[in-house]
Order: C-alpha cells, then sequence, then structure tokens
C-alpha cells in the first residue's frame, strides 16, 4: 500500500498543491482507488455469469425449441439474482469511497 500511497502524493505534488501531502487528501486518494479496485473485482464475477447463463439458455433453446418459453423465464431470473450480486458490490463501492 506504500507504492499507492506514494503514487497519490506525487499525483496531488504535480496537480500544483504543496509538497507535504495532508492525511485527509492522502485518505481521499487511497479510499477512491481502493473502491474503484473493489467495485471492479465485484462486477467480473457477475459478468462471467451472466454470460454463462445466457450462452447456455441459447444452447438450451436450439437443442429444444419447444422449451424456449420456459427456458427463457429461467434465464431471466437467473440473470436478476446474478446481477444482484454487481448491485451489493456497487453498494460497497458507495460505502467506501464516502464512508
Amino acid at each position: 500500500m506504500s507504492a499507492l500511497s506514494n503514487a497519490a502524493a506525487q499525483a496531488i505534488a504535480q496537480a500544483g498543491e504543496t509538497a507535504v501531502v495532508d492525511g485527509d487528501a492522502l485518505k481521499a486518494a487511497e479510499g477512491a482507488s481502493s473502491a474503484g479496485f473493489a467495485y471492479g473485482l465485484a462486477a467480473i464475477g457477475p459478468g462471467i455469469g451472466i454470460g454463462y447463463l445466457v450462452g447456455q439458455a441459447v444452447q438450451a433453446m436450439a437443442r429444444q425449441p419447444e422449451s424456449a418459453g420456459q427456458v427463457q423465464t429461467t434465464m431471466f431470473l437467473g440473470i436478476a439474482f446474478t446481477e444482484a450480486l454487481a448491485l451489493i458490490g456497487f453498494v460497497v463501492f458507495i460505502l467506501l469511497k464516502f464512508v
């Protein structure tokens, strides 16, 4: 984390601030970067899950077209539950950024 602290201090110093970085600016920079990293990690899982779910649903509909309605309904429910994970990650992102 010290590399991140040094990078944040250099970025603030280059932006025209004084060379001495106060704790609040450093805390804000570290909070923003860690929150962005956390949301990025939280978005990977649902992205992979939704892609896999839709791919398997399309394959199931191609194999048995008569059950396409039931497969499609189940697919949309699965997408909704998987997307809830991304929303939870977004809430954690907001909490890390502003608290």
